[in-house]
């Protein structure tokens, strides 16, 4: 049974279903618990997953303990019904973390997708790193994306049988959704100008360092009429009240509705840079040569700052600014990025993680 809930779930984890129902050896159930659901949907359509079970959990202003207690209570049954032999959960979501919890409960097995990412700091992102570390004490399966994220379970106490290094699923989804032919009345918009893409919504960053952030992209904005900035805005009304105080009445940004994955990953390949406090878009800009400013103050993907194809910036605003101004102002910094290398996979990820399921011969610690 694969169980997943919001967009970026759906995204890395809807090629990975479509792999294991090709498998004839494996019978492969879907179930969403709908913790996003119009931007879930989306997703699901654009790679014809249909699900078999769909807890349907999402309500106007859910906090995170709606998410959990209505996951908690509606997943029972279906975990009960099915009894499936091991239950594969993705990444870091609330959904990921009450599916696995359940699953222990009932002694299911939990294969995590994605495992091994960490900041260490229980608060960055929130609630998203405890999510991800609670899962790992109780998966079975861990399929971690790079090695630096299998050397964390190492160190976490986990069984070097129980870890396999994949590749990260995102980068296999990129390959069904990009194409040269790509058009969008925003990127005739845009024109031969540079695009800037955005994306901002994180808990932790709400509030103060949300308005930092804005105000950082509007002042270059101001500063560079050579650029068109597109954000598809999160719905969470406080990121959009944030964003008509500080963005609105610059005619260089377009504040969109959420676009769904297709669009996404060909603004994102067409983009001049991304600015972004999401966690698969510092995955899947680089694939596409594209520079990363990561409005965070911590990242778990940290082998894109290594590898020199993001680069931390945090909240200050000055700290935004002066970044964002130095891609745009000195090409031998931004060539420096667009030119470093992906390290979070060939696009086969999914295929590794069917093979092992099926029980084909393939050794732990090989990518």
């Amino acid at each position: 049974m694969v169980v997943f809930g919001t967009r970026p779930e759906a995204i890395k984890m809807c090629p990975l279903v479509n792999e294991l129902r090709r498998r004839n050896s494996i019978e492969t159930i879907v179930c969403v618990t709908g913790q996003h659901r119009q931007m879930l949907d989306q997703v699901l359509h654009t790679f014809a997953v249909e699900p078999d079970y769909d807890l349907s959990i999402m309500k106007d202003k859910q906090d995170l303990f709606d998410i959990t207690s209505n996951i908690l209570s509606r997943i029972r049954q279906v975990l009960q019904e099915v009894r499936p032999d091991v239950v594969l959960v993705h990444g870091d979501t609330s959904t990921t973390f009450v599916t696995a919890l359940s699953c222990f409960y009932l002694q299911i097995p939990v294969g995590h997708v994605e495992a091994g990412l960490r900041t260490y700091n229980i608060y960055s992102p929130y609630p998203e790193e405890f999510n991800r570390q609670a899962v790992g004490i109780i998966s079975e399966y861990n399929f971690a994306p790079t090695s630096l994220a299998a050397r964390n379970l190492i160190k976490e106490g986990k069984s070097p049988d129980s870890i396999y290094i994949t590749g990260n699923t995102v980068i296999d989804a990129m390959q069904h959704t990009v194409s040269d032919g790509y058009t969008h009345p925003e990127l005739e918009w845009v024109g031969e100008n540079k695009l800037i893409f955005i994306t901002a919504h994180r808990r932790e960053n709400l509030g103060k360092p949300m308005h930092n952030m804005f105000r950082a992209i509007r002042r270059v904005l101001d500063e560079h009429h050579d650029c068109r900035a597109i954000y598809p805005i999160h719905m969470n009304p406080l990121v959009r009240k944030a964003a008509e105080q500080e963005l609105s009445g610059c005619d260089r940004i377009h504040i969109i509705e959420p676009i769904d994955v297709v669009d996404c990953h060909n603004f994102e390949a067409r983009c001049y840079l991304c600015l972004t406090d999401s966690g698969g878009i510092q995955e899947e800009c680089p694939s596409y040569g594209r520079p990363v400013l990561v409005m965070r103050n911590t990242t778990e993907r940290p082998e894109g700052v290594d590898a020199g194809t993001l680069r931390l910036v945090g909240t200050d605003e000055d700290s935004i600014y002066r970044n964002f101004i130095e891609l745009l102002e000195n090409r031998l910094s931004y060539e420096k990025m667009s030119h470093a290398s992906n390290p979070y996979g060939d696009g086969h990820a999914c295929e590794r993680i069917a093979d092992i399921l099926e029980g084909k011969n393939y050794s732990p610690w090989v990518l």
